[in-house]
Parts: C-alpha cells; structure tokens; sequence
C-alpha cells in the first residue's frame, strides 16, 4: 500500500526545510520550491528569489528545528523553531505550505519570539518539552 498524498506532502516539507534551511543547498533546495512560488510572509521578500536570498544573508549558524507537522490535502502546517546566531532571541513559527505537483508553491507563517521560562506566563515552553533558556 502507497504512501497518502498527506504522508507524501509532510516529508516533502520536511526535505525541503532541512534541504533550505539547515544544509544551505541551494540548488537542491530549487527542486522543493516552484519558480512561480507565492510568499505571503511580512517577513520575505516576494518568490522563490526572495526567500533564498533572505536565508543567503542570514549566518550559517542558523537552524530549523521541526515540530508537529500535519497535512489535509495539499496542505502541510508545521511548527518549528527558527534558531542560530539572526536574532537576540529564537522565532517559534507556524508555517503553512500549499504544494502542487509535488513542490511547495504557496507559503503563509505565524512568527513569535520564543520566550524564556521567566517570560512564560504559563510555565510551559513553547517549544519541545524544555527551555531553552
């Protein structure tokens, strides 16, 4: 028995993070996202382009941690931790990717500092099972 086109999507997602993100290859990398690739980010500059050359200009020490991932359709939603050396303080983001004909071709995100233990109302981190800080 085959793969769900909702199993397929969420590797497909997860391949093209750790492809982006965490390996820098960038060519490779071309494969997962679509030419014609909508961003919908307040954070990144419009297509595929745009994306790319943000994580260009971001230090190597930057890293992509995923989380829960799930997927209905053509649509994967992840959250993950955007951590490294870019910001005082780690991004724990939700992003939500529409995929067609096998690559991502739509992009949303929700983006938050992750906060400290002291910071956390809660006393619950927002990512994982422990602080980080």
């Amino acid at each position: 028995m085959g793969q769900s086109v909702e199993s397929k999507n969420k590797a497909l997602v997860l391949a093209a993070f750790d492809t982006l993100f965490n390996q820098r290859d960038y060519a490779k990398a071309e494969q997962y996202w679509s030419p014609n690739y909508i961003q919908h980010s307040a954070h990144i500059a419009p297509s595929r382009d745009g994306l790319f050359n943000l994580i260009k200009s971001l230090p190597a020490s930057l890293r992509y941690e995923p989380g829960l991932i799930m997927a209905e359709g053509d649509f994967v939603m992840v959250h993950g931790r955007f951590r490294g050396e870019h910001r005082p303080v780690n991004w724990i983001g939700v992003d939500i990717l529409r995929i067609a004909d096998g690559v991502l071709v739509e992009h949303w995100d929700v983006l938050q500092d992750e906060a400290t233990r002291a910071e956390s109302k809660s006393g619950l981190p927002m990512f994982g099972n422990e602080f980080l800080a």
